[in-house]
């Protein structure tokens, strides 16, 4: 679509709306509906290719592209807010930001032992990783 990212749109042709148990089939489109859409921004759709080739007869054909897409988010249908959309105003309105969390604390055996004065802080650190296995090494021939 010819429109930047970040603005509005009203598209005209909705070819079937549903309202809960209500549905409404057009023919070719619902009459006195539009769609309120807001435009995300724009991407190339994937690469499509077909190849056409006969053998010994110098015929290749090559055709191939790709899209280009509008990525929509639908804010409103036939006047009509989306469930979604409105908790998102509600939710934004109410909530207030969440602290950040507090990082972790140590293992609780590496703290028993630091209390007890066995290892530093930074022996228990050590300690606490398991170990790599030591890497196997040729043994060298033994001359006689």
């Amino acid at each position: 679509l010819d429109a930047e990212a970040g603005s509005s749109l009203k598209l005209g042709r909705v070819l079937l709306f549903s309202n809960g148990d209500e549905i409404k089939v057009g023919a070719p489109g619902v009459e006195g509906i539009d769609v309120d859409v807001k435009v995300l921004g724009h991407r190339r759709g994937p690469r499509l290719e077909s190849l056409r080739y006969k053998s010994k007869k110098r015929v290749r054909v090559h055709h191939g592209g790709r899209a280009d897409l509008t990525a929509l988010q639908i804010i409103a249908v036939g006047g009509l807010k989306g469930k979604a959309d409105e908790a998102e105003q509600e939710g934004a309105k109410s909530k207030p930001k969440s602290k950040p969390r507090a990082k972790a604390k140590p293992a609780v055996k590496a703290e028993a032992a630091e209390l007890a004065g066995e290892t530093s802080p930074a022996e228990s650190a050590e300690t606490a990783a398991p170990a790599k296995p030591a890497r196997r090494t040729r043994k060298a021939k033994e001359t006689a």
